[in-house]
């Protein structure tokens, strides 16, 4: 991948490539770089999960602690079976662990690279508690 100053280097020396050639060499190095569309797909199937509201809030208390259902629930605002639901969902795409006390079930974050989606969100959305207006 040559700089501004290689590639005004490269033209002096090999006047007979253009900058479109250049530009045709940058389009070929960065799509080696791309995903493949089969993990892109099961990346937006992952988004889709955590793309809810309370799925969002569910994931950031429990980047901070471990807790049980009943305790989601009361954070939540929902009831335990609606709770138990989503947390259905992020245990069976692997976001999500648990483990069982007597009665209780406690859950906690089995996917690290959550705190950095999490991290990206508080970023873009959490600055100004408002909403935003959207990007131009």
């Amino acid at each position: 991948m040559l700089n501004m100053k290689q590639a005004t280097e490269h033209n002096r020396t090999n006047p007979a490539e253009s900058p479109g050639d250049l530009m045709e060499e940058k389009k070929v190095s960065a799509s080696a770089q791309l995903l493949s569309m089969e993990i892109l797909e099961q990346a937006a199937e992952c988004l889709r999960t955590l793309a809810h509201p309370h799925r969002l809030r569910i994931v950031q208390i429990l980047l901070d602690h471990e807790e049980s259902v009943g305790e989601l629930a009361r954070a939540c605002e929902l009831p335990s079976h609606m709770v138990s639901e989503h947390l259905r969902l992020l245990k069976d795409r692997g976001f999500l662990e648990s483990r069982r006390d007597g009665r209780k079930v406690f859950y906690s974050i089995a996917e690290p690279a959550l705190a950095s989606i999490m991290h990206c969100i508080e970023e873009r959305f959490g600055s100004s508690q408002q909403s935003p207006t959207p990007h131009q």
